[in-house]
This record gives structure tokens, sequence and C-alpha cells, in this order.
């Protein structure tokens, strides 16, 4: 068997991969999105399953009012004393001098859940781990914030004792034991003690082009006693500007049962539009930092590197031990909401979906008007990833609105400053229901059919919508019969979508585009749209 990368397409940074028995678990950063950490698990590395997600309560995440790509930065799974552990930080300040984050655990004896929790840990810094020492003493390992102006933000790595029994840190104890090297945001640390070293992965260089992973190590864990392998980067695709993959960097390393090793790294993959260089810019990643697996040896001073180079590879070999593991053979997605609780594919943003929002069951996804597409706080919006490149999404929408603050249709979205829509809406000057398609674009809001949008005709109860992504293109469709479908006059860059994008004006890029469906009406009044299907379908 071959492992195909990325593993896990479509916006699943940050991976934390560990092994119990034979069976291998992934956890991915969420953010802004509920629920958090997403979790996988597969016994081969080629084909993964996923799980319920960790944190699925407003007790363990509440995320009401964080900003975009806030949230669930890189969680850490690790298993011993026959239980899971899971560390994760809620960072609520995304840009600016501060970055104000919390770090939490939890813990289950089931990987399914429900987790206990949540211990709150520390605010030190984001991307934090927790090392299980064979001596049974425990440690917290992060990324430290240096708020001060005249000072790198990036302020190496701390390592500070934990107290099982009180399920505490010693605040006492904290060092920092390595403070990365020149090309600084050292963050994303795990660490490893293999053949009697203790061994560091640090990302450095940020998630964008420049990204790497760099490795250290240590016979002991004094302040600054981590020294840097002669041969990083670790990992990274700055110089491989025409790999497959790239932005490979921060992630995890696990080894098999036969001694084999693997790391489970971040990555994107970048499209361009025909009028563009391939190189500057590198491109643009609309389905966000995505997992992929490499292959990993040792040398014969006892560092690791990557098989193929540091660039790593899009094809690998699987474990010589792997045991094939049943997995959906696609990504497609057929819902006619039947059941009362929404299918795991969805997500909403920052709080669970729950009665404010609608409801959903008998074969409706009820969704109450609230706030904006801009909204933090108050809105009703439940979206799936974008998978793949090309794909087809489609619904059915019943809604009667009496004004043009009430909308509702079907959406593809990045944040609150970066989305668009085709929806119902109402239109004063001609008394009637119209379809409209919207964008915003850095919070430019552009309003494309105007008096040209398209009327409902009287008697109309459904309209069906219909969004079809071709990789750097976008378009909306419309039709009231479910069988003839009209394309409307507007077509969309997908670049707007991306983390890329993003990144140019905003501090907060570490997401990846959504297709979904929303229900606004700021009036306050809470008209409802009932939505009857939803289909996705990757070409």
């Amino acid at each position: 068997m071959k492992i195909s990368n990325p593993v896990l397409t479509g916006f699943h940074a940050d991976p934390s991969m560990i092994r119990v028995g034979d069976t291998y678990y992934i956890a991915n950063s969420t953010f802004e999105w509920f629920p958090g950490v997403q979790l996988h698990e597969s016994k081969d590395m080629v084909h993964w399953n996923p799980l319920p997600a960790a944190l699925n309560t407003t007790e363990l995440l509440d995320m009401r009012g964080n900003s975009a790509s806030g949230g669930i930065w890189a969680p850490d799974l690790s298993y011993a004393d026959g239980k899971f552990w899971l560390i994760y930080t809620d960072v609520k300040v995304v840009n600016g001098a501060f970055k104000d984050c919390t770090n939490y655990l939890a813990t289950t004896e089931d990987i399914h859940g429900p987790w206990s929790g949540p211990i709150r840990v520390n605010g030190v810094g984001f991307d934090a781990s927790l090392f299980h020492d064979d001596d049974g003493r425990k440690y917290l390992v992060q990324q430290t914030w240096d708020h001060r102006e005249y000072k790198h933000a990036f302020h190496g790595i701390t390592l500070t004792e934990f107290d099982v029994e009180t399920m505490q840190l010693k605040p006492e104890t904290a060092r920092t034991i390595w403070m990365g090297d020149d090309v600084k945001l050292v963050e994303g640390p795990h660490l490893y003690k293999i053949n009697g070293w203790y061994y560091l992965f640090a990302a450095e260089g940020g998630t964008v082009w420049t990204h790497q992973e760099v490795v250290a190590r240590s016979r002991t864990l004094d302040e600054l006693s981590f020294e840097a392998s002669p041969t990083n980067p670790f990992i990274t695709n700055f110089d491989t500007p025409r790999s497959y993959l790239q932005k490979q960097g921060h992630g995890a390393l696990v080894d098999t049962p036969s001694g084999e090793w693997y790391y489970a790294s971040l990555c994107g993959r970048p499209w361009h539009h025909e009028t563009e260089s391939f190189t500057d810019p590198r491109g643009w990643c609309t389905l966000g930092r995505e997992t992929a697996i490499q292959k990993v040896e040792w040398d014969e001073d006892g560092w690791p590197y990557i098989v193929g180079g540091h660039g790593g590879e899009r094809y690998v070999e699987a474990p010589k031990d792997a045991i094939e593991t049943v997995a959906p053979e696609t990504r497609d997605q057929h819902d006619e909401f039947e059941s009362d609780t929404l299918d795991p594919r969805w997500n909403t943003l920052r709080v669970p979906f729950d009665a404010k929002m609608g409801s959903v069951g008998g074969g409706s996804l009820r969704l109450i008007g609230q706030g904006s597409l801009c909204n933090t706080f108050d809105l009703s919006l439940v979206a799936r990833r974008w998978q793949a490149f090309d794909f087809d999404a489609e619904t059915c929408v019943e809604f009667d609105p009496k004004t043009y603050q009430a909308m509702a249709g079907l959406t593809n979205y990045y944040n609150d400053q970066h989305w668009s829509w085709a929806f119902v809406t109402y239109d004063e000057d001609r008394k009637c229901r119209v379809i409209e398609v919207a964008q915003n674009d850095r919070n430019n809001y552009t309003s494309f059919l105007r008096e040209n949008a398209v009327v409902v005709p009287e008697g109309t109860e459904r309209v069906w919508l219909r969004a079809k992504v071709r990789t750097q293109w976008y378009t909306y469709e419309y039709s009231f019969d479910g069988q003839t479908w009209t394309e409307l006059p507007v077509r969309l860059d997908a670049k707007i979508l991306s983390d890329d994008y993003v990144n140019q004006t905003y501090g907060g890029f570490f997401t990846g585009a959504f297709v979904g469906l929303a229900a606004v009406d700021y009036s306050g009044y809470g008209e409802v749209a009932t939505f009857d299907h939803f289909d996705y379908k990757e070409l």
C-alpha cells in the first residue's frame, strides 16, 4: 500500500499523531469552528476514519465572540496511564501585540468520549503539548509569547513540570529549553525520548511558504540544553516551490509496532491562475492546511531525516505491518435531514447548533435568521469543509421574507470578512422575492445583481441553489423545479477564500474554505428558512 498525500484533505491543520497498540490517531486544529478538535483513526496510515470530535460541549469549549482564526490552536493528543490526554488552546486575541489564550487539559479512557475536564493549565503561550517521561514525570512543553514590541514575540520553548497528584503545573519549574534558530517563530513543540536522548521537534518560520520543522536534542531537560540538528530543516518546502505539497512543517512523530518511523505534518496545495507566476505568488490554498504523512529514517549520528529529502513526497510507502483499514471511498455528502442531530460533517461557528439557530429532523433543516455572516456572536450557519478543488454543492430552500434585511441561501465561506453566497431575499421596490449573489471581500460588501436580481415567481414555494466550484473560479445557479438550472451571471475568484489571500491583509489565516447553509434576519424578527436537502459531490 501507498500513503497518498494529503491523507486528510481540506482544513486539517497541525496534526498531532500517536499510536496506541496497532491503531494510529490524529487530532487536528479547528480554530473558531465547532465542535473542537477533529479526530481520525487508522491502522494503516493510508485510510482514515473520522471519530467524534473531542470538544462538543460549551463546558469544554465556548468560543462565542472569538475572532476569526482564534479558538482551538494546535491540540496535542497523547496516551499514558491507560487514558488519552488532550491539551488544547483557546485563543481569544489573534491580531496585535497580545495572544491572550488559555491552555486546557481533558482526558478520557475511550477516544470516542466523553472527555473529562476541562482543567485550566496556563496561558504562557499556545501550541502546548504534554510529554510523559519514562520515569513517570510529566511536562508541559509550549511556545512562549512575548508581547513586548522590542522583543521577538516567539520567546522560545518553555518546559514546565506537571503534577499528576494535583493535576496542575508547577510554575516554579518553568524553564526555557530552546530558543530556536535564526528563522524565528519557533512554535508547535513536541518532545520525545528515544535511545536515551530527548528529541524536540518544533515548527519555525510561520505557517506560510517559509514554514519548516526543525529538530534539537539533549541528554537532559535542563535550561537551554538542546542542540540543533546539523541537518535542519527536518522538513520544509521553502526551497522546493514546484513540489506538489507546500508549507510542510508543524506536526508529530510516531513509530510503528515493528520499529518504523513516520511524521505527520500540515501541508498546503496551491493552485495558480494562468496569468500568475508559479513562484510569486506561490499560489492559493483554498483547501487550507491539510495533513500529510512522510517516512522517517535515522542517520548514523542519531538524527532523523525525511525519506526522499526534506521536501517530502506525494506518495509514501505504508508501514510494513499495516493492517488494512476500511474507510469511506468518497467524501461526498447527501443529507435529507431525517435525523434530529446534525451529520458530524457539519460545523457551526464558535458555539454548537442549538434552538437559537434552529432545528433539524423530519426531513428538513430549519434555520432561524440571526446576525449577518459578519457576526461573531449570533449566526445561523451550518457548513462543511471544501475537501476537493472541484465539486458541486446543492440545496433547496423555502423562505418567504418581507424585508431585504432577511436572507437565506447557500454560502461559500472563509471567515467573517471573506465569503460569498447566493440567497433569497425581498425587493421592496418590486415587492417580491428575488435571488441575489453577494460577496464580502476584505469586508467590502458587493451585491452583484442589484436591479437585475432574479424574481422568484409568485406562488413558488421552493428555490434550488447550487454552487459549482472549479479550482480557480466558482459560480452559482438557481432552479425553480430542481431540474432546469440557470447560471447566475457572476464568476467569483476562489482565491479570496484562501489562507494566502487573507494573509495579505489580516492576521488570522489558518482555516480553509467551507460550503454551507445560512439564514440571516438582522431586523430581529427571526424569519425562518427551511432547507430540505444538501448535496456535496466531488468531481
